[in-house]
């Protein structure tokens, strides 16, 4: 379907997202008569204004996404899902989640899946223990805890590479927990569409997503500079760990167990009244 306007495309900084998008941002790929705005935000500033249907394509926490079905439907390409990359809770070292009556925890965010995988977890193995939580950037988490600000931090993105270089010790790995409770992937984030954006455009904007993703694939040395110029703070190792771990399979189409774990983690979210059911579909196409 021939596109008919600009389109506004928003996702992170974050090299799987960079990764992901560089051949769309550069055109190193055809990208048959579309056009877009890029926008780059870290992923709640994503989500909050995802609130207010500022873009037409954006990167959200599949959390976010649970709370918005009715602006937005998901495309099936772009998601983060995987085995072994979830959030995890870290402090200083000689803490314990349950050493002190009210613990005081930050969370990179109160819509973003690593807030709802940490209410999951502490529902299942903590109920009714009362916490203060704490919401800032996910690059203030580790600070925070360092600085004594905070008991306890739940990091994501890269953090989880370097939380031990910066005296933190483990507490609990979100991802591993789901992962034994559900045997599924984790849904960590997601590209959603508008959903007043007609179905063969959004079709379009998928297989796009998905030839983007295997273009850089084909080609990881071309356009290294578009990830870096937004990874300044990261060496080259840890670019390549973060990629590797947030890209797969799933990036380049949900499949059945994407789906699976997609609707999972919804179930688990209306139970603990973190969203509304939705009788709308989740997929745009």
């Amino acid at each position: 379907m021939k596109p008919d306007q600009i389109y506004s495309l928003a996702y992170s900084s974050c090299p799987n997202d960079t990764f992901i998008f560089k051949a769309i941002a550069r055109q190193l790929i055809d990208l048959k008569g579309y056009s877009f705005n890029i926008v780059l935000e870290d992923v709640e500033t994503l989500n909050q204004n995802a609130d207010k249907g500022v873009y037409d394509i954006t990167k959200l926490s599949f959390a976010a996404f649970g709370s918005l079905m009715d602006k937005y439907a998901l495309l099936r390409t772009g998601s983060a899902l995987g085995m072994g990359c979830g959030p995890l809770i870290i402090s200083l070292a000689g803490r314990s989640i349950d050493d002190k009556r009210k613990p005081v925890i930050t969370v990179p965010g109160l819509g973003t899946t690593a807030y709802h995988l940490f209410r999951f977890y502490m529902d299942d193995l903590f109920a009714g223990m009362d916490t203060d939580i704490i919401p800032m950037s996910f690059e203030k988490v580790m600070p925070a805890v360092i600085e004594k600000k905070v008991d306890f931090g739940v990091i994501i993105h890269e953090g989880r590479f370097i939380y031990q270089t910066m005296g933190l010790e483990l507490k609990a790995d979100l991802g591993q927990w789901w992962e034994e409770k559900t045997s599924l992937p984790i849904p960590l984030g997601c590209i959603a569409i508008k959903r007043d954006i007609n179905p063969a455009i959004a079709c379009d904007i998928e297989k796009l997503i998905r030839q983007s993703i295997d273009h850089a694939f084909l080609h990881p040395d071309m356009a290294c500079d578009y990830i870096q110029d937004y990874a300044q703070e990261l060496d080259e190792e840890v670019i390549q760990q973060h990629i590797k771990l947030y890209v797969n399979d799933f990036s380049k189409d949900i499949g059945k167990d994407g789906e699976a774990a997609v609707t999972t983690f919804f179930e688990k979210a209306r139970s603990s009244g973190l969203i509304q059911k939705s009788s709308l579909p989740l997929f745009a196409c």
